[in-house]
């Protein structure tokens, strides 16, 4: 009896369970949407039940799951894309700031950009700044120069401000050498340069030789927001990401971004469900010669959950691992400005130190590598820890690796490493040349060498302060090798095709962290997906930089919409503070 009624039992289970796979929460019906699976088929419609895909085929295959409670989404016949993911962004910091700063990204002339400066200083409160953080060049402006500080100042008039160019320079406007009582005889910072006039007097130029912390020291002393203009900052730049397709990123922690105290907004949106994009996130030591001990109390403290196992309807938000600064002394800063930096000699006995430490908790981690020198000596000393302590398929890689060997990729891949890669060249690709000349940017980096002895790969922005955090211009670079400007800088041979970009953008891009069943439409997967306003495949080479999502959806559930998605998407939250900003001008600049 007991067994008849065990069986009675998983049968009405197994009913009720077909039942409910039957009776998908989401569908999405009259799409072309490019799966990226293994064969690269595209389809009409895809069923989404919980936070997976459950299904994909034809209109009348997929609507045969449809039940009372279904949302059905008509994709009016437009290009359906696995959600984006960023292998290397900032969003922690760049959510605290980013309702305080003044988006030059994708500005075409900078008449435009001295007259967005202008009417943003004019309603800029008394004890703000008007700051532009990073994301532009002079190459994207029709005038092809940068503003002059004559211009700033009279732009701005005596409303401070803070401009930042690429890990080069800044500005600060009159007004601003006076809040910060920056004056003739303030000294110069260690690698750095506070520019005078013939009469000793400071211009207003700050110059990094080549080390940024001048730069990223003078911008962390300009007033924060409050703790609630905070929250609603983070919540506008999480869905400000949305809007352009980005559905997850890995977080490189940063300069200024200590843990935990700078982590507790979206600390705080994560318990309460809040969080629109995936967020794996490094831990990046602060103080240099306090790395050892950061990271041993750090590692004490979290355990790293190496199956990335996200639950149920819940977005990842989790410690990932350690960088993607290990140390101070192994910053090889990408001022393309100023020479190549020589690391201390201490280097190798402080990263070894800290490296060890991570494999024997079995922490991944990332290491900032430019170029091929740092790599070089980066990867002997990885070797000699490996050799002590193997890495056994523990996850680490490099970011960036510009002008990476060939010899030293072989390594990487020896060592069981991989590489992320961003479109930092599309932004310091004609600074690259002045100083390195036109051959060595031609296979910088060497992408298709990367994917040729396959090494795992994944493509970023590493926005916000230097490049822009649009992953469509990422997509942009990696297939025509142009700069914002339009400069050929990578040659065409070492381009990828669109499809083979798109991979780098989203499983790929997870597979470097061996996350799976995410980044593509495929059953099984994570329900990460977004609709286009233009088609990715087919659209002109220009326009791929302005592609934007009309409807975006994070672990199954609707996150972004556009006016035409409007009924079944959130509502817009109002921006804080009034002046923002973000309110008057948005994010990315189509114009």
């Amino acid at each position: 009896m007991k067994n008849i009624n065990n069986l009675f039992l998983s049968t009405f289970l197994l009913g009720a369970s077909i039942v409910h796979a039957q009776q998908a929460d989401i569908l999405i019906t009259n799409g072309k949407i490019t799966t990226l699976s293994d064969n690269n088929q595209d389809v009409e419609a895809v069923a989404i039940s919980d936070n997976k895909i459950v299904r994909t085929g034809t209109n009348s295959e997929i609507l045969k799951l449809k039940g009372k409670n279904t949302t059905v989404v008509d994709a009016q016949n437009r290009r359906v894309i696995p959600g984006l993911f960023d292998s290397h962004m900032h969003v922690i910091r760049g959510g605290r700031f980013y309702n305080t700063e003044l988006r030059w990204d994708g500005v075409t002339s900078l008449k435009r950009a001295l007259q967005m400066l202008k009417e943003q200083a004019a309603r800029t409160p008394e004890g703000q700044w008007v700051r532009v953080v990073g994301g532009w060049n002079e190459y994207q402006f029709e005038e092809k120069r940068l503003p002059t500080i004559e211009e700033i100042n009279e732009a701005t008039g005596n409303t401070p401000t803070f401009i930042l160019y690429l890990y080069g320079k800044a500005w600060l406007n009159k007004a601003g050498l006076q809040k910060l009582n920056i004056m003739g005889d303030t000294p110069n910072p260690s690698e750095g340069l506070i520019e005078k006039d013939e009469k000793g007097n400071p211009t207003g130029l700050l110059v990094a030789e080549p080390n940024a912390f001048i730069l990223y020291s003078t911008l962390a002393k300009l007033p924060e927001l409050t703790e609630e203009e905070k929250v609603n900052s983070t919540l506008q730049y999480m869905t400000e990401l949305n809007r352009v397709g980005v559905t997850g990123v890995m977080d490189a922690g940063g300069g200024f971004q200590n843990f935990p105290d700078d982590y507790r907004i979206t600390d705080s949106l994560d318990k309460q469900g809040k969080i629109t994009v995936r967020l794996p996130y490094y831990l990046f030591a602060q103080k240099k010669g306090a790395e050892l001990t950061d990271y041993t109390n750090w590692t004490g403290m979290v355990e790293i959950d190496a199956d990335h196992n996200n639950g149920h309807n819940e977005i990842d938000y989790e410690v990932a691992g350690g960088g993607e600064n290990l140390i101070a002394d192994a910053a090889d800063f990408e001022n393309f400005l100023f020479p190549r930096p020589e690391l201390p000699a201490t280097m190798e006995k402080s990263l070894g130190d800290v490296i060890a430490v991570l494999v024997k908790k079995r922490w991944p981690f990332r290491i900032h590598a430019t170029y091929d020198e740092s790599i070089n000596r980066f990867l002997n000393v990885i070797e000699e820890v490996n050799e002590e302590t193997p890495l056994d398929g523990l996850v680490w890689f490099f970011d960036h690796a510009e002008t990476v060997t060939e010899e030293n990729l072989q390594r990487i891949k020896a060592l069981g490493g991989g590489i992320a890669i961003q479109h930092r060249m599309a932004y310091q690709g004609e600074s690259f040349i002045k100083r390195y000349g036109r051959k060595p940017a031609l296979n910088s980096p060497p992408t298709k060498k990367i994917l040729e002895l396959g090494i795992p790969i994944g493509l970023g922005t590493d926005g916000t302060r230097v490049a822009s955090y649009n992953p469509w211009v990422a997509l942009y670079w990696v297939t025509t090798g142009k700069t914002v400007g339009g400069n050929q800088v990578m040659a065409e041979e070492n381009t990828l095709d669109r499809t083979t970009a798109l991979r780098l953008a989203t499983h790929k891009g997870y597979e470097l962290i061996k996350d799976k069943k995410k980044g593509k439409i495929e059953k099984g997967y994570y329900a990460d997906l977004i609709i286009l306003d233009n088609d990715y495949f087919t659209v002109p080479d220009e326009s791929i930089k302005n592609i934007t999502s009309k409807l975006t959806i994070v672990d199954g559930k609707i996150v972004y919409g556009d006016k035409d998605y409007g009924s079944i998407a959130p509502v817009a939250l109002p921006v804080l503070p009034a002046w923002s900003p973000v309110k008057h001008f948005g994010g990315y600049q189509n114009q």
